[in-house]
């Protein structure tokens, strides 16, 4: 399992948002570039990005900053917010990111992502964002009725990297990972989960690692790592020894 740091960009900015909420915004740091930098140096083994105007906009918004990120770390970047054409898709893999993360698009236009898969495959991350189990897409603002699992479920077997599974909730909030949501999600479908959505210290880390589920690939942290709640070195060193332990 890896840990993997999260910059969130609204505005040129890295912020943070409490449950997806735009108007509950805390803004960590002025230079998402730096930020990059500082988790690279901390052993970050990816980055994970997201463009929070492109997510409501449904286009991309801060692509100038992420090009700064790219050119300016070696650690490689998933990212999100805003992907919803295969333009988009081909412009950002075009520019170095190594994984797009598509989620309002697997709602609303399943054959896009079909096709993005088959174009890119192995680089194309499936991102299911749940309140109570159930999707929102459109940056979060817009609720429906699909399951989680039931929507994870239609895109078995098109290639995957990975899908994240944030529970929206908890983002934010430090009040825990859903880490029962998570594995039930990793054990019942094909594709490796990264959990996402309130990291609030190491011992989410071990409750993950605890869960002992080789479907979780890695877990995605923000807050936690600004506020200093979480530790990089100290998360990153932790899923390593795990490693050595499991083989032996």
């Amino acid at each position: 399992m890896i840990i993997i740091p999260a910059i969130d960009i609204r505005g040129g900015r890295c912020v943070r948002l409490l449950q997806g909420d735009f108007r509950r915004e805390t803004v960590y740091s002025g230079d998402p570039v730096e930020v990059a930098r500082r988790w690279a140096a901390k052993g970050a083994e990816r980055i994970h990005v997201v463009d929070l105007d492109g997510s409501r906009e449904g286009r991309p918004v801060n692509d100038a900053v992420i090009g700064r990120i790219l050119s300016s770390v070696d650690v490689p970047v998933e990212l999100g917010g805003g992907i919803r054409e295969l333009g988009t898709v081909d412009f950002y893999l075009g520019m170095g990111v190594r994984w797009v993360i598509l989620g309002t698009a697997a709602l609303k236009n399943r054959d896009f992502v079909v096709e993005a898969c088959r174009r890119h495959p192995g680089r194309v991350i499936l991102g299911i964002d749940a309140r109570e189990g159930k999707v929102a897409v459109e940056g979060w603002t817009e609720a429906t009725g699909a399951d989680a699992l039931e929507v994870a479920r239609q895109y078995e077997g098109l290639g995957l990297a990975a899908l994240v599974y944030t529970d929206i909730g908890r983002d934010g909030m430090e009040s825990g990972v859903n880490v029962p949501a998570t594995e039930r999600l990793a054990r019942r479908i094909g594709i490796p989960v990264i959990a996402s959505g309130g990291v609030a210290g190491i011992g989410d880390i071990d409750r993950l690692l605890a869960a002992a589920c080789p479907g979780i690939l890695g877990v995605i942290t923000g807050k936690a790592l600004y506020t200093g709640a979480l530790d990089l070195e100290e998360a990153i060193a932790r899923t390593k020894e795990e490693a050595k332990r499991v083989r032996g």
